[in-house]
């Protein structure tokens, strides 16, 4: 594994953790489709929501959220399609979520969660 894949790894898996703190239910994760991968599928309370988790080291490139761009966001949106219709799960609404990882900042400031950014 490189570097930058084990810095996402490490980025998804304090992602699913801070979800988990707040009570959300983690129903998949690095799932693939046809069109690439989910990082998270997770529930908050009755909510479907695809968690796209950003991680960075530095401010060399800007704010994580940045690398979400227009084109990112209708992926994601097709690869949601692909995942509920090959699971077994009906939510009462379905939205996405972008959990951005900074390792550069103290750990109280290491996460920030952008709720709703279609």
């Amino acid at each position: 594994m490189s570097a930058r894949q084990a810095l996402g790894r490490y980025g998804e898996r304090v992602a699913a953790a801070h979800l988990a703190a707040r009570g959300w239910r983690v129903v998949d994760r690095n799932w693939r489709g046809r069109d690439g991968e989910l990082d998270i599928v997770a529930m908050d309370g009755t909510t479907l929501v695809v968690v796209e988790v950003k991680t960075r080291s530095g401010p060399g490139f800007g704010h994580p959220a940045l690398a979400v761009t227009p084109e990112k966001l209708a992926r994601l949106r097709r690869l949601a399609g692909q995942w509920l219709t090959e699971h077994d799960l009906r939510p009462a609404e379905v939205r996405l979520d972008v959990i951005a990882v900074r390792t550069d900042v103290p750990v109280a400031e290491r996460v920030e969660h952008l709720r709703g950014i279609s």
